[in-house]
């Protein structure tokens, strides 16, 4: 009876999310390699490297975007490293990359069309977000539940050899029926640990009492976070003009722990505002940190080293680089992308086991008749 439920849920669960599985983890494939895709298309994000020295501080990269392009005020300051571009964020859909030696201007770009187009599928299902990530997260939870009963299924009766054939090659020269469950039943269990990964951390991002669960059962506490907001800063009495290249400098000297040359620095508009910095950006995973905008002193809500957070905290904290298989570098990208196309394919091999059995029990009906 138990098997029985579980077939019934797996088959109508499927045919329910299909089109969503489909479309986020096509996408997904798609976003995994973004980075490397836009490298190779805008030869703008590239520079050619100079002197450590000739590194233009945020206050002079902003000055000279205030020269270059009247009336436009920059927000913050990503420095990608001394053979990239640095890009200078001045509103939610433009970014202006400039050289981070020499200061020039060398693109206006709002977001990519493509890829931007490609995350709104993966996010939203290009329904807004209010609606879409709604149905994206729902999408995916009944995929998880689809990858557990799936998992259900996928376990024989009995440990024959025939059965372990079944169950863990694929007959590539069986006709297409039997290559179809093939690829549905094999594939589908070759790539379940990685499928339950990805399912798992995008709903970390989906639903927040999915992912304070997930913090609580990895051991996390759930003690009450020093908030921004209950740390008051004081204004100081000369207006700091130089607080972000100070922040600048403080973080490539004495905190990053990985390239020095890549962070993201803030330029506020308030001088009682805290600095915002990002650095330690290395394999999808990164450190968020604030400073008192006078003293220069990183605020108490600033993330720590990854190597110094518990084992909950640093699960939080490398949520996305998990998400998209960048937490080993270009190795577990690849992995992510090939599984991404496996849970994609799912939906499509098993519509067609369904439909072939849908089928075979029609004909047999009208032979019985």
């Amino acid at each position: 009876m138990f098997k029985k439920i579980n077939a019934w849920l797996h088959l109508w669960l499927g045919l329910a999310s299909g089109i969503i599985v489909v479309v986020v983890s096509l996408t997904g494939c798609i976003l995994v390699f973004e980075q490397e895709i836009n490298n190779l298309l805008y030869p703008y994000l590239s520079v050619k490297p100079e002197a450590e020295s000739k590194y233009l501080p945020p206050s002079q990269l902003a000055e000279r975007l205030a020269k270059a392009l009247p009336g436009k005020k920059a927000a913050s300051i990503w420095y990608h490293g001394l053979d990239k571009s640095a890009h200078v964020t001045i509103n939610s859909d433009s970014t202006v990359y400039m050289n981070p030696f020499s200061g020039e201007v060398l693109a206006v770009a709002d977001h990519d069309a493509f890829f931007h187009f490609m995350d709104e599928g993966h996010r939203n299902f290009w329904m807004g977000r209010k609606v879409g990530k709604a149905v994206v997260g729902w999408g995916t939870f009944i995929f998880f539940l689809l990858l557990i009963s799936g998992l259900i299924l996928w376990y024989p009766k009995k440990w024959s050899k025939t059965n372990f054939n079944r169950s863990f090659k694929i007959k590539w020269d069986a006709k297409f029926k039997r290559l179809n469950y093939d690829l549905h039943n094999v594939l589908g269990f070759y790539s379940l640990l990685i499928a339950v990964i990805l399912a798992c951390t995008g709903l970390v991002m989906s639903f927040s009492w999915f992912s304070k669960s997930v913090y609580w059962l990895s051991g996390g506490s759930m003690a009450k976070r020093v908030k921004q907001q209950e740390i008051k800063i004081l204004p100081p009495p000369d207006p700091i003009v130089y607080s972000s290249d100070k922040v600048w400098y403080k973080v490539r000297k004495e905190i990053a722990v990985h390239d020095k040359n890549a962070i993201i620095v803030s330029i506020p508009d308030h001088d009682d505002e805290a600095v915002y910095a990002c650095t330690d950006m290395h394999n999808g995973s990164w450190r968020d940190l604030y400073f008192d905008p006078v003293t220069i002193e990183a605020l108490p809500y600033s993330g720590k080293r990854l190597s110094d957070l518990a084992f909950a905290d640093w699960l939080r904290k490398s949520n996305y680089a998990l998400h998209v298989g960048a937490v080993g570098g270009l190795f577990t990208k690849i992995i992510a992308f090939i599984t991404s196309l496996i849970c994609a394919s799912l939906p499509i091999t098993g519509f067609y086991v369904w439909w072939g059995k849908r089928k075979k029990t029609k004909k047999n009906k009208i032979t019985t008749a």
